[in-house]
């Protein structure tokens, strides 16, 4: 542009024109120049501007970038979020579904242990009468057992004390210890006068119990059968059972005693009541022992 106006400027000058048209057109050539330089200013200042704008349109598209990812991440993370939401809400409707299944079950479980504690209650009751009833009845039985041994020891007074027999009462076995030698004679089975006088006593009093049965049991010591009875009686089994069926035959034959009353049973030396190894042992056990037992259950009763 500046060699143009130079150029215009020289061809001006070298052509036929008048100092007036020349001034004029050298103002107009000034002025262009002015022109000129104020349009590179301008360029210059707009290329700047531009440039300014470039890196700011630059840096908003990086921010933009940014922005645009920060809302991509956003995004996948309100879609995480709201997917472990209904994960959550499908969890806590299950378990709030199981819970609700159970409190049903707890409810029927509940429903049959009350049942049950109703039923144990009532069960309870019944053998807390049934204990109640068994305890009167134990209670009945032995006061009925000490009456009955009050009896025995009161009318068979004068005979514990010579000592031709003795009275027991312990766990509610009522016992008649009656020693051999008021009974029998040395190796025999037949009873004594002596012996069928404190037997027809104990009769007696045994007629006044007529529910009870009366279990003769014939005891030794351990002394083993001498050569001269041995045919007869081989053991002490042999004779203690036939001096409790003496005893037996004694109470049902003189004394009177109903035979369904009477039980014998021998027990030869298996059941001392005191040592064999003395001599007063051995006499303490040559004994026949009638208990006082319930009345055998017969057929049809």
């Amino acid at each position: 542009m500046q060699k143009f106006i130079s150029i215009l400027i020289l061809t001006l000058l070298a052509g036929c024109v008048s100092q007036g048209t020349f001034d004029q057109k050298a103002n107009e050539a000034t002025q262009l120049s002015k022109n000129l330089a104020d349009a590179h200013s301008r360029i210059t200042d707009l290329e700047g501007q531009k440039q300014q704008l470039e890196t700011e349109t630059s840096e908003l598209n990086a921010k933009l970038i940014a922005l645009l990812k920060k809302n991509s991440d956003l995004q996948q993370t309100l879609l995480s979020e709201r997917a472990n939401r209904n994960r959550q809400q499908q969890t806590f409707s299950n378990r709030e579904e199981q819970m609700q299944t159970q409190l049903e079950e707890m409810g029927q479980n509940n429903s049959q242990l009350l049942e049950s504690i109703a039923k144990l209650q009532q069960e309870n009751t019944a053998l807390q009468g049934q204990v109640a009833a068994e305890r009167k009845a134990r209670e009945e039985k032995l006061a009925s057992l000490q009456d009955t041994y009050d009896q025995l020891v009161g009318a068979l007074e004068e005979e514990i004390k010579r000592g031709e027999l003795t009275i027991t009462n312990l766990k509610g076995k009522l016992s008649v210890n009656l020693p051999n030698k008021i009974l029998f004679d040395s190796g025999k089975t037949v009873v004594r006068t002596e012996g069928k006088k404190v037997l027809r006593s104990l009769g007696d009093i045994m007629n006044k119990f007529p529910d009870k049965a009366l279990l003769v049991e014939g005891h030794t010591d351990n002394v083993q059968i001498s050569s001269r009875l041995k045919e007869k009686y081989p053991t002490n089994w042999e004779l203690s059972t036939a001096r409790a069926n003496s005893v037996v035959h004694v109470l049902q034959d003189e004394v009177g005693l109903p035979g369904e009353r009477l039980i014998a049973a021998g027990y030869s030396e298996y059941r001392p009541v005191a040592n064999n190894e003395t001599t007063e042992g051995k006499a303490f056990n040559r004994r026949i022992q009638i208990q006082l037992v319930p009345m055998p259950q017969t057929e049809g009763t």
